[in-house]
C-alpha cells in the first residue's frame, strides 16, 4: 500500500445510521479485523442521525473500548445527506470511504478501494453492487433511475447511489453534501472538476438486521433532485444565463408576432382590403403571453443572482453530542 504521513490516518470511514444498534458492535469488528491485517491505520465516524433506539448507547460503548471509533450524533434526523456533510467535515484521513451500517455493505471491499485511490489515482470509486439481494420492486426502479441519471450527468456508473464509495481527501473537503443529494455526489464531484471517477464491482450482503429505511418515494424525490442538482450545478452562480435567455426568447418571439400581425392589419387597410382586428386573433393572445412570460423570465434570473449574492447557509445541523 502506498502511504502517506501527511496525514493522521490513512482511511476514514464515514457511516451514516439510523437504527442500527444490533449491527454495530458487528460491524466495526469487521472493519477493525480487515484493516489491521491489512496494516492500515483508520477511523471510524459513525454519525446517529437521529436514532430512537440504542445506537447512541451502543456507540458509546464501542468508542469507550476501541480508540479509533469516533461518534457524532445529532439532535433529530436530518437525513443520509447531513449526516454524510458532517462526517466529510470531521473526517481526517488521506483516503475517505462511506457505507452504510445495516451490514449489506463488505467491509473486504475496503483495501481495494483505498488502494485505488491512491495508487490509481482516481478521485472517487463508486461501488457497483452487480448481484443485489433486493425484491423487483426496487432494482427496476434502480436501473431506471441510474440510466437517467448516465444519460444526464455523461458519468458512466452503473450504481450510482451505492453506499459503498472512496474519495480522496480533496473531494470530500471541496464538495457540499445537502438536501437529498447524497445520491449524485459523483455529478457534484465531477462538476467541481473532478473528473477521474472509477467504478469497482462489490458484494451486497442480504441483511441481518432491522428493516430498510428507504421506500419507493425516494425514486421520486430522486428524479426531482437530479433536475435540481443539474441546474444547481451548471447555473448556480449564473442564473440570469437560464432565466435570461429563455426570458429573452420568449420576448422577442411574442414581439415578432406582435409586429407580424400590426404590419399584415396596417397593409390590408392601406390597399382597402378587409382586415380583422389584431385583438380578435388567437396568435394575438399568444403574442401577448409570450411577451409576458419573457419579462417575467428576465425579472425571476435578476432576483435568482440577487439571491445567488446573499444565499442562506444549508448545513446548519445541531449536533447534541460528541465522542473526542
Amino acid at each position: 500500500m502506498n502511504k502517506s504521513t501527511a496525514f493522521p490516518v490513512e482511511l476514514s470511514i464515514v457511516i451514516p445510521l439510523l437504527n442500527e444498534a444490533e449491527s454495530l458492535p458487528e460491524l466495526t469488528r469487521w472493519i477493525a479485523r480487515v484493516l489491521t491485517a491489512r496494516g492500515l491505520s483508520y477511523e471510524v465516524i459513525l454519525i446517529d442521525d437521529g436514532s430512537t433506539d440504542d445506537s447512541w448507547t451502543v456507540i458509546e460503548a464501542l468508542a469507550g473500548s476501541d480508540m479509533a471509533l469516533r461518534g457524532i450524533r445529532f439532535n433529530r434526523n436530518y437525513g443520509k445527506s447531513a449526516a454524510l456533510n458532517v462526517g466529510f467535515n470531521a473526517a481526517v484521513g488521506r483516503v475517505v470511504c462511506t457505507m452504510d451500517a445495516d451490514l449489506q455493505d463488505s467491509p473486504e471491499e475496503l483495501p481495494e478501494l483505498y488502494r485505488m485511490i491512491t495508487e490509481d489515482h482516481y478521485d472517487l470509486v463508486s461501488g457497483w453492487k452487480q448481484k443485489r439481494f433486493d425484491p423487483l420492486s426496487k432494482t427496476i426502479p434502480t436501473k431506471l433511475f441510474n440510466g437517467a441519471t448516465r444519460w444526464i450527468s455523461g458519468i458512466q456508473l452503473h450504481d450510482f447511489n451505492c453506499g459503498l464509495k472512496a474519495y480522496d481527501q480533496r473531494v470530500v473537503k471541496a464538495i457540499e453534501v445537502y438536501g437529498e443529494m447524497h445520491r449524485y455526489i459523483p455529478v457534484i464531484a465531477k462538476w467541481n472538476g473532478f473528473r477521474k471517477i472509477g467504478e469497482k464491482v462489490v458484494q451486497h450482503q442480504e441483511r441481518k438486521y432491522g428493516v430498510t429505511k428507504f421506500g419507493l418515494e425516494r425514486f421520486v424525490y430522486g428524479f426531482l433532485d437530479l433536475a435540481s442538482i443539474t441546474f444547481v450545478s451548471r447555473f448556480r452562480r449564473r442564473p440570469m444565463h437560464f432565466f435570461g435567455t429563455l426570458g429573452s426568447l420568449s420576448f422577442l418571439v411574442g414581439m415578432l408576432l406582435t409586429l407580424w400581425l400590426t404590419s399584415e392589419k396596417v397593409y390590408l387597410s392601406l390597399h382597402n382590403l378587409r382586415a380583422r382586428n389584431v385583438t380578435d386573433q388567437p396568435l394575438f393572445f399568444f403574442s401577448l403571453v409570450a411577451v409576458i412570460i419573457g419579462v417575467q423570465l428576465f425579472l425571476a434570473g435578476f432576483l435568482a443572482e440577487m439571491v445567488q449574492l446573499n444565499g442562506p447557509r444549508r448545513n446548519d445541523y445541531l449536533v447534541r453530542e460528541t465522542i473526542r
